[in-house]
């Protein structure tokens, strides 16, 4: 029973697929492996087997250990409501909403939870691959810390810092990084990986020269930066596309300030096909074929963003010229007459008017609704898959036209001209037939079928082959066996 924290000098600097490669590296040996996030802050997540909800990077992990995703591998998930405060999600479930300070202060608490879903891990896996959050250089939380050295201390684990050099500064990053820890953190720091590289590593060689000598740390390698690497992510929008040659169907999408699972269109994203752009506030809102709602953590603010930024008239306009509209959970909540939320479970106490397009009303209750479904389209009886991750319940005769049959139970709405279509379903898009299916309602003719999980398989092994070629896994999974029994004794 063994565990190595991969950590990081920034948000961002490739911790996640670090820690992807490393776990598929590892699964591929056959070696019993688990991925695991102590605390995270995301607002994409996922449904994981035992009825919780974990960050989707995570559950990209798990399935590069070829496991379903489980509440015990990300035990802390904040899903931020506003700059100050969260949604807290612990081992699974709504734990309640925090501000920051509260949060703070209640870390102590936060921590018995990630130790016992860590114990429960290491009883079934005999290598977890931990991952921490943010930057462990952050003094203002070191106190009472379970992202990052705090965790690593308390289970007494080993420890690689990342860094980006693609930003610039990567030796500051990780120099610096290792001076603001404490004598025994730099201690478990046993060496560095230099991520998103591009050029001829013989003009970094002289750097990893003077890094090592400077700080007694090896570097345990140099990692390529991996062109049109596509893969789930924790929040960042990718906000620009690139141009395809045979691209017949235009799709935006609004950014939202608490835009959630926004990982649903990644599928359409790399569709040969579509061409998809999130548009972002103040920006004109271009033509399109279809326009998509994501998701939202805060759907009534969020509503009132869209209105603000002008897409309820951009949306009527579209609609004249036969333009047609998905929306999808929070998106599909806005579609409808109206949005109430009488306790606050999403920010304060209010009842919205929707868009008003669809004769639908939706009450924000308690009790988030979490499950992995599958089903047909009613259309074409196309297969899909999914997961549901909502607090509201909608009604309405607009659930008697249905988009999909989920084994009996009927789900989502489509209008009596089919321009206008809501689901509370995530990741509809990633099953092939759901995908090409759904994209033939939406107006794209002759449509090419695309396997985004085979994708995802394929960039998994990618990043596992760029991983193997430069680090000695040997090495690693050497450094692993000898934190297991510096345990042990």
């Amino acid at each position: 029973m063994a565990t190595l924290m991969i950590q990081g000098t920034t948000s961002d600097a490739g911790k996640s697929t670090v820690v992807a490669a490393l776990c598929r590296a590892l699964a591929r040996r056959g070696i019993s492996v688990a991925p695991f996030k102590p605390q995270n802050m995301a607002l994409n997540s996922a449904v994981t087997e035992d009825g919780g909800e974990i960050g989707r990077s995570t559950a990209l992990q798990a399935q590069a250990c070829y496991l379903a995703p489980h509440s015990d591998m990300n035990p802390v998930l904040l899903k931020p409501e506003t700059d100050r405060g969260a949604q807290v999600i612990l081992r699974g479930k709504v734990h309640g909403h925090m501000d920051a300070l509260d949060y703070h202060a209640f870390k102590r608490t936060a921590k018995e939870s990630v130790m016992a879903a860590w114990q429960a891990l290491e009883s079934r896996f005999d290598v977890i691959i931990a991952e921490g959050a943010g930057s462990p250089a952050e003094i203002n939380l070191r106190k009472g810390d379970i992202a990052n050295m705090g965790f690593a201390e308390a289970v007494d684990c080993p420890v690689l810092l990342v860094g980006d050099i693609d930003r610039g500064g990567v030796f500051a990053q990780l120099v610096g990084t290792l001076a603001l820890l404490s004598e025994s953190e730099q201690a478990r720091t046993k060496g560095f990986i230099i991520n998103r590289f591009r050029g001829d590593i013989a003009l970094l060689n002289p750097g990893l020269e003077w890094l090592e000598e400077r700080t007694g740390k090896p570097v345990f390698g140099t990692l390529p930066y991996l062109q049109g690497l596509v893969l789930d992510a924790e929040d960042s929008i990718g906000l620009t596309h690139a141009e395809k040659a045979n691209e017949t169907l235009k799709v935006i999408v609004p950014a939202l300030p608490r835009i959630s699972n926004h990982t649903d269109f990644d599928p359409l994203r790399l569709h040969p096909q579509v061409s998809l752009s999130f548009i972002r506030a103040d920006q004109p809102i271009p033509a399109a074929d279809v326009i998509m709602l994501p998701g939202s953590k805060s759907t009534a603010s969020d509503l009132a963003w869209l209105k603000r930024q002008g897409w309820d008239k951009a949306i009527q306009r579209h609609l004249r010229y036969g333009g047609k509209i998905l929306g999808i959970c929070g998106g599909f909540q806005m579609l409808g007459e109206w949005v109430d939320d009488p306790d606050g479970l999403e920010g304060k106490p209010e009842k919205v008017a929707g868009l008003g397009l669809l004769p639908l009303t939706t009450r924000m209750v308690a009790g988030k609704q979490l499950r992995n479904v599958s089903g047909l389209t009613v259309a074409e009886g196309a297969t899909v898959t999914g997961y549901e991750i909502h607090n509201g319940v909608s009604d309405g005769a607009a659930l008697r036209s249905p988009l999909f049959d989920l084994n009996g139970r009927p789900e989502g709405a489509v209008s009596k001209d089919g321009q206008i279509i809501g689901t509370y379903l995530h990741g509809l898009f990633d099953h092939p037939e759901a995908c090409q299916a759904l994209l033939t309602q939406l107006g794209l003719l002759n449509g090419e079928q695309s396997d985004y999980q085979a994708h995802r398989e394929r960039e998994l092994d990618r990043l596992a082959d760029m991983l193997e070629e430069h680090i000695d896994i040997e090495v690693v999974m050497a450094l692993i066996e000898t934190g297991a029994m510096k345990t042990v004794k």
